[in-house]
């Protein structure tokens, strides 16, 4: 009896149909769970690399030089360098058109560093949408597996002249695996979303934060060289 009913023999006994949904179920666990250690990774990359520029910004280094080593280090910068760098790119292609005023300045490098912000958190999101499908569908695609096995069980049942718990209990066990597997999939995947949504925001509210002190120490510099031109 207990041989018969181990997971395995009540997954190689259950009907196609609920064969076909674990399989689903299982590929889609596998491929949840790659996805949770890859988000995992990057946003370790990402803090780790946000946490070193905002040291070397605040060290006392000019912004000419962090704008020099963020564009020859363009490719392995984090997220908060490329910010910089497209806020420093646009104020100094404004400058060189000779444009003085203040508030096109400040404007222009704010709208280039929430753009770049931008694109920045959609890179961050990459994936999350997959984890919160995968936790939301998951349990209905069991569910349906576990209807179908139960429904097939007591197809087959009909035939029977007496039917004991001992007949009805391997194809109700067989469909409620399903329901289980759909369950393994998605409690993983909700609570990784969860997690890396409150993580992602955040690092979204020290990118905000570091554009509004940046855009502060702009203002002041040209303050600085307006005063010095009169």
């Amino acid at each position: 009896m207990n041989q018969n009913m181990s997971i395995l023999q009540l997954v190689l006994n259950a009907s196609w149909v609920v064969q076909l949904v674990m399989l689903l179920l299982v590929g889609v666990s596998i491929a949840s769970w790659a996805a949770i250690f890859r988000k995992l990774f990057a946003l370790s990359r990402v803090n780790s690399l946000n946490d070193d520029f905002e040291r070397d910004f605040w060290s006392g280094t000019s912004l000419n030089d962090l704008f020099s080593a963020a564009a020859q280090n363009a490719r392995l910068a984090g997220p908060m360098e490329r910010i910089f760098a497209s806020g420093m790119r646009e104020y100094t292609k404004l400058r060189e058109r000779r444009i003085s005023d203040a508030g096109t300045l400040l404007d222009g490098a704010r709208r280039a560093m929430r753009a770049s912000y931008q694109r920045e958190l959609d890179a961050v999101e990459t994936n999350l949408s997959f984890l919160a499908s995968v936790g939301s569908v998951s349990p209905y695609v069991g569910l349906f597996g576990t209807v179908w096995g139960i429904m097939h069980a007591f197809t087959g049942l009909a035939t029977l002249q007496s039917v004991t718990l001992a007949t009805v209990a391997p194809g109700i066990a067989e469909a409620l695996v399903a329901t289980a597997i759909g369950l393994f999939a998605a409690i993983p995947a909700v609570v990784a979303y969860n997690r890396f949504a409150r993580d992602i925001d955040r690092v979204a509210t020290k990118m905000e934060t570091f554009i509004e002190e940046f855009s502060n120490i702009l203002q002041r510099n040209l303050g600085a060289h307006s005063a010095s031109g009169h």
